[in-house]
């Protein structure tokens, strides 16, 4: 007999992300798992679990290290919670005492956790935890959203808001520095806070956007009245985390405008967050196509299969994807790890297109190379893998001089019109 896959209705959530993490669903939560199963061992729970999970969610199987990790931390849960990204915004890491259960930390490390959330708060999805689970603040993720007291040594060259945004705000959450589009700030929330974070000033649980507010309308008329945006780019915090409802609203607003001609959504979702990534939210952002979305990536471990899944999910709505990646030393500041996660990235049909020097934000020299360090990645990568698999590297230069890509010299001399060259194996060529 043929087996049905269950299908899951999606509920209209709140308008907002805070509203919409704390009401129940109006669907009565799934037998849990453990009342469901009765296990004597753990391969006869996982191959149980894994039909359970192929039946509730249209993604299918989950990994048998994600049902591990279920079993063990949430076991009352069934598994279309788990996939249910308001669950997972609701239930988030947001304390040392919860930290704790997932990453191996030290004494020094948790003391500086549970005191220090002033300036940019810990926030973690469930999902992005498993990934992190048994590892210490070694780890590359672990690292890139667990706050250190790295933190605490502020260089001369920092800033609160080093690329100048705020002056360059002509209305309050819209940045206008280029001719020909702006950035539109819709929101202050992230599922995932990153510690590297050039918007630290903006997001968090006290830097909240309201995009229904005088804010919003402000920036809305701004546009209008400029004809030379025909580009804009919806970002926060993380736009994708806004409900349906709400981020549809954003998008018809902008889409009316007729000299715009491009919107382009950044996004973290799909690597910290891919539940987001629904059948309801694909076919409301079909309606306003072109519509490109540049999904930040940091780590080729982000490319787990529900984030792969995620990403086609978005790559069959006919959205054009990119990533955007930003170098940080200790975490991805090699040929191999940067190489390994743009050749991933390609096959779940995301073009990699900026890996950018990290900004000068407060607190986070500890996460930045050398320019140059930058440029020998870029070398050992050009020529030694597919050029699409080769993003532009950039620099965002502070006091809002924007940005400017940077390559490796390849030039070597130049006589009566004839020019040397250094192609990517070092061998001299005459042009």
């Amino acid at each position: 007999m043929e087996k049905k896959t269950e299908v899951i209705e999606e509920t209209e959530p709140p308008s907002s992300t805070e509203d919409a993490v704390k009401n129940e669903d109006s669907e009565p939560p799934s037998q849990s798992l453990k009342e469901e199963c009765a296990f004597y061992d753990i391969d006869d729970y996982l191959t149980a679990l894994a039909k359970y999970s192929k039946r509730e969610h249209g993604y299918g199987r989950l990994s048998s290290k994600r049902l591990k990790f279920i079993k063990k931390y949430y076991p009352e849960i069934s598994i279309s919670e788990w996939n249910d990204w308001k669950w997972q915004v609701k239930n988030s890491v947001k304390s040392a005492e919860e930290l704790v259960k997932f990453v191996n930390l030290t004494e020094d490390e948790y003391a500086f956790i549970k005191e220090n959330q002033s300036i940019l708060p810990l926030r973690i999805t469930p999902y992005y935890a498993s990934i992190l689970n048994g590892k210490d603040i070694s780890y590359p993720l672990t690292r890139s959203v667990v706050p250190s007291s790295a933190e605490s040594l502020i260089s001369p060259d920092e800033q609160k808001d080093p690329l100048s945004e705020e002056l360059q705000s002509p209305v309050e959450n819209l940045v206008h520095r280029y001719p020909d589009r702006v950035l539109f700030l819709v929101t202050g929330f992230c599922s995932t806070y990153c510690r590297y974070c050039t918007r630290s000033r903006f997001v968090g649980e006290n830097h909240k956007c309201d995009n229904r507010n005088q804010v919003f309308e402000e920036g809305i008329e701004y546009i209008k009245n400029h004809n030379e945006i025909r580009d804009v780019i919806i970002s926060g915090g993380d736009p994708l985390t806004l409900p349906d409802e709400t981020l549809e609203k954003v998008i018809l607003r902008i889409r009316a405008i007729s000299h715009v001609e491009i919107i382009r959504i950044g996004t973290k979702v799909p690597a910290v967050l891919p539940q987001r990534i629904t059948s309801g939210l694909v076919k409301m952002l079909k309606k306003y196509n072109p519509l490109y979305i540049n999904i930040h990536f940091t780590h080729p471990d982000e490319i787990t299969d529900e984030t792969s899944a995620a990403c086609r999910h978005l790559a069959d709505g006919g959205f054009p994807l990119s990533s955007q990646t930003v170098l940080l030393k200790g975490i991805n500041d090699s040929p191999i790890t940067l190489k390994s996660l743009f050749q991933k990235l390609l096959s779940v049909r995301v073009r990699p297109y900026y890996l950018y020097q990290c900004d000068k934000v407060l607190g986070t020299s500890h996460f930045r190379t050398k320019i140059q360090e930058g440029l020998e990645i870029m070398k050992n990568l050009r020529g030694f893998t597919s050029g699409l698999a080769v993003p532009n590297y950039i620099v965002d230069l502070p006091k809002g001089g924007g940005k400017i890509a940077l390559l490796p010299d390849y030039i070597g001399t130049e006589e009566n019109g004839e020019f040397t060259f250094l192609n990517f194996m070092g061998k001299t060529y005459k042009y």
